[in-house]
């Protein structure tokens, strides 16, 4: 056994006394995604077994792979695609995702709204937002956010519900959580992806309506 229950129970309990002394209090508690992607399956079914309902994965086929069954089996599962998406793979991600949140390049918004309709399992987008600026990583630069939430959401009617963003590792994450929370306001979006394992009470502090949490609950990846 590896304390899967334990560690969600601990996070769990954190998240709601940082949220209850926050600004944000009578808003709900902020959603534990646990982050699944590479984990082993006795893990992951160690965190079903302890109730977990909300899991984050980074790839199409590694998710369907695990998650094919198991949906069957678990109710109420919700699993989101919280890694990179390739165009060629929005039909299948759309088969079965129920909230996909890195919706972050014109390109790929415009093929989702081209597979997009009444039929696919995904109901919901998050845009991500590289509020770092940084080269090497995804997501839609913060100058340009407001444009591309209108496009997305006026021109290719997606149902964009919220932002998400990973901070930079060496920079103090709470003036990108403040930036991605002053973005959504300005675009009436209200729902706010973001703080991991290490940073998830600063993001809840700015208003993080899901944290995204990995090692914390699972150890690190084998």
């Amino acid at each position: 056994m590896y304390k899967i229950k334990e560690n969600i129970d601990i996070i769990k309990s954190k998240i709601e006394k940082t949220h209850k002394n926050s600004s944000f209090a009578k808003l709900p508690v902020p959603k534990l995604i646990a982050v699944s992607k590479k984990q082993s399956e006795d893990k992951v079914i160690e965190a079903l077994e302890a109730g977990q309902k909300y899991f984050g994965e980074n790839r199409v086929q590694e998710a369907q792979q695990r998650w094919a069954s198991k949906i069957q089996q678990y109710k109420d599962l919700q699993i989101r695609l919280i890694g990179p998406l390739q165009t060629n793979k929005v039909k299948q991600a759309l088969g079965f995702f129920d909230i996909i949140e890195t919706i972050d390049r014109e390109k790929l918004a415009k093929e989702i709204a081209k597979e997009f309709n009444d039929n696919v399992k995904t109901k919901s987008f998050y845009i991500q937002i590289n509020t770092g600026s940084e080269i090497q990583k995804s997501g839609i630069e913060p100058i340009q956010s407001d444009n591309f939430i209108k496009y997305c959401k006026e021109d290719l009617k997606l149902p964009i519900i919220g932002l998400m963003c990973i901070p930079p590792l060496k920079e103090e994450p709470s003036m990108h959580f403040a930036l991605l929370k002053k973005i959504s306001e300005r675009n009436h979006l209200d729902e706010l992806s973001m703080g991991m394992s290490s940073d998830y009470k600063e993001a809840i502090k700015f208003g993080a309506t899901s944290v995204r949490v990995g090692s914390s609950i699972f150890g690190y990846r084998d």
